[in-house]
């Protein structure tokens, strides 16, 4: 199957950790640049390699059989050389392709069909435009780039690419085996390499090739950007040249042995197939999901990454979610997010990071734009939930394994936490926690985080500060578990019996102020003013699964979610149809995403009501099953009646880390 459910143009994508590479059918890069899914081998949020074109005796060759990913990791295609139904293709060419941590693998194959020998000129064109992902995006941004200088060196057996920018440096190496004949110059920057090969009757020749990316701060000259948390970093050009594997099968070999370890040993549910499958597919993303990143005594770990192709970086919410899904099957990752979450963690006010002391971050970077300042992203911590979560993990990690030592290891994290929600998060002075928008970055620090998500029925959106929803519940959550750690492991009952007492008061005028009368639901969110936004949400669901509501109310709720201006058919819309807000190819106004889904099914049978939350699963695993066993990250809202298929939105990264975590939720509220 091919990786472009959601990405656009059947974009083939490979990934393993920090790095991925997205093709064409054909396996070739055409340096795409503001598009829906542009093309390029990425490392560490730059493109290392923009141009990976394939020609055969002078002509671009036909694809046969187009670009497929193979369950072990390697993407593989057969081409021919363009011809006529009476001319038989003199040779055939097959093509693996296959990424491991910082470089890019090919074995081209050519194999003659004649029974004479052959001779067949193969040239491949390659660039290095080291442009940043934010470059890339359809959203008509230019960022200036004063001083910089690109340079190409031909080497012995092949070409070196580099790109300097004040104390920025990055680097790209292609290399064969055998080396080329030539190294050409194209008049473009980019460099062609030129084979001549002489094939036997019936005869094959191969070309082993290989990408090394460089990345600025990774073993290259130049300095760490701000934000960098990989311990050793993603893409260490001389560990990839020394030790990483070389071919496709190598690669291939390495991925079944980094699934096997992280697969081995959990207990899928036998009396759903289709459920078992989604697990099984979700634990293999997760395990080449999974960046390097640093604890707070900078000792390595691995953690999940938000997801593929935009955000192959650690996200704070996405981690903690992720994490908390995996949980009962998959405790490290959460013993590994954790420790990275408290590293991250601010400890200053910067206002242009939106960082607060206390505060967990949203998202770091590590590509050019955001270690010169031109996007605000290095570390950014516009994010009013990934605090609240963050604790909300500590206390379900602890109390799944009963790491008392993390627990007090962490423990001044955790009330730095605690603080921030108290203090710069609002609940002191405003009663809940708050965000305003932040005109470098969010519009809205939800998980709904896309401008005019957070909304009225009617569609207007929300101005002045935003106290929204599901924030609130996740609040109450980590104050109820973070109480238990003081109790329990901290010794601190004084400190307990304050967060009780606050997750208390918070239960109570939640209800007061939020709840609807006449729609028996809650609010999305509340504005400066205190009015409710009154759009009919997804979000409640995330009410039942902290525990917010009381029953009467949370059953409601429950049960108003599985209606049909809701409940898809593959899942609960984001926005119910029938407002004036409501969009099915609308990114928060009415798709559907697995990870919400998954929030509101563990809150159903947190409810006990576990009809629906069955409901919710079976939607979700039959959308998992048409689309080829993979949940991407959203899909959009159309009803299952409507088409067969769920309908792809867009912009949807296809490998995220909440999406593959998301069947393990299910099975922990649904069982097998």
């Amino acid at each position: 199957m091919t990786d472009g459910y959601g990405y656009g143009q059947g974009r083939q994508l490979l990934v393993y950790g920090g790095t991925f590479a997205a093709t064409d059918p054909s396996g070739a890069l055409t340096a795409v640049r503001g598009a829906f899914s542009p093309d390029g081998l990425f490392v560490r949020d730059a493109r290392h390699l923009c141009r990976w074109q394939l020609t055969v005796d002078g002509a671009a060759p036909e694809v046969l059989m187009p670009m497929s990913y193979e369950e072990e990791g390697v993407g593989r295609c057969v081409l021919v050389p363009r011809g006529g139904r009476q001319e038989p293709s003199a040779y055939t060419l097959f093509r693996e392709q296959a990424v491991t941590e910082g470089s890019f693998v090919e074995l081209l194959k050519v194999v003659s069909n004649r029974p004479v020998p052959t001779t067949v000129r193969v040239a491949l064109t390659v660039d290095a435009d080291f442009a940043d992902q934010f470059e890339l995006r359809s959203d008509h941004r230019t960022y200036q780039k004063p001083g910089a200088v690109r340079t190409r060196e031909v080497l012995d057996d092949g070409v070196e690419f580099t790109y300097t920018r004040g104390d920025w440096r990055s680097s790209t190496t292609v290399t064969s085996e055998p080396a080329p004949d030539a190294v050409e110059e194209t008049g473009t920057g980019a460099r062609r390499l030129v084979w001549t090969l002489d094939l036997a009757g019936q005869g094959v020749a191969e070309l082993a090739l290989r990408v090394v990316a460089g990345p600025s701060g990774t073993g290259s000259a130049g300095a760490v950007g701000p934000g960098v948390v990989a311990a050793e970093a993603t893409a260490n050009p001389a560990a990839v040249a020394a030790g990483a594997a070389t071919s496709p099968a190598a690669v291939a070999a390495e991925l079944a042995r980094t699934v096997r370890e992280f697969t081995e040993g959990i207990e899928l549910p036998g009396a759903w197939p289709e459920l078992a499958d989604a697990c099984a597919r979700g634990l293999a993303d997760l395990a080449v999901l999974r960046v390097p990143a640093a604890g707070p005594d900078g000792e390595r770990h691995l953690v999940p990454a938000a997801g593929v192709p935009w955000f192959l970086t650690l996200l704070g919410r996405d981690a903690a979610l992720t994490s908390l899904f995996a949980l009962p099957y998959r405790p490290e990752l959460a013993a590994a997010t954790l420790p990275v979450l408290a590293a991250t963690q601010a400890t200053e006010q910067v206002e242009g990071a939106v960082a607060q002391p206390g505060k967990i971050v949203h998202e770091v970077r590590h590509g050019e734009l955001a270690h010169f300042g031109q996007v605000p992203y290095g570390r950014y911590y516009g994010s009013v939930d990934a605090t609240p979560l963050f604790l909300i993990l500590l206390g379900a990690y602890v109390e799944q394994t009963a790491d008392v030592a993390l627990a007090r290891r962490l423990e001044s994290h955790a009330r730095a936490a605690v603080g921030w929600m108290l203090d710069h998060g609002g609940l002191t002075s405003r009663g809940y926690l708050v965000y305003r928008a932040d005109r470098g970055g969010l519009a809205n620090q939800n998980w709904k985080d896309s401008p005019g998500a957070i909304c009225s029925a009617d569609g207007g959106r929300a101005t002045g500060p935003v106290m929204a929803a599901g924030a609130q519940g996740y609040a109450y959550d980590a104050l109820r578990r973070t109480a238990v750690l003081a109790r329990t492991i901290w010794d601190d009952t004084v400190y307990a019996d304050l967060l009780t007492q606050a997750a208390s008061d918070l239960r109570d005028r939640f209800v007061r102020d939020f709840w609807m009368e006449e729609a028996g639901f809650p609010a999305l969110a509340l504005d400066g003013e205190g009015r409710q936004l009154d759009a009919l949400a997804s979000d409640a669901g995330h009410l039942l699964w902290s525990g917010l509501l009381d029953k009467e109310y949370g059953e409601a709720v429950g049960r108003r979610l599985l209606e049909p201006d809701f409940f898809s058919g593959w899942g609960v819309r984001t926005v119910a149809s029938g407002q004036a807000a409501y969009h099915p190819l609308s990114y928060h106004r009415g798709s559907v995403w697995p990870h919400d889904n998954a929030l509101i099914a563990l809150g159903l049978a947190r409810y006990g009501l576990h009809d629906e939350a069955r409901t919710v699963a079976t939607g979700l695993i039959a959308a998992s099953t048409a689309c080829a066993g993979r949940l991407p990250e959203v899909i959009a809202g159309y009803a299952s009646s409507a088409y067969p298929s769920p309908v792809p939105y867009p912009h949807a990264c296809t490998r995220e880390s909440r999406s593959a975590a998301t069947p393990l939720a299910l099975l922990s509220a649904v069982g097998g």
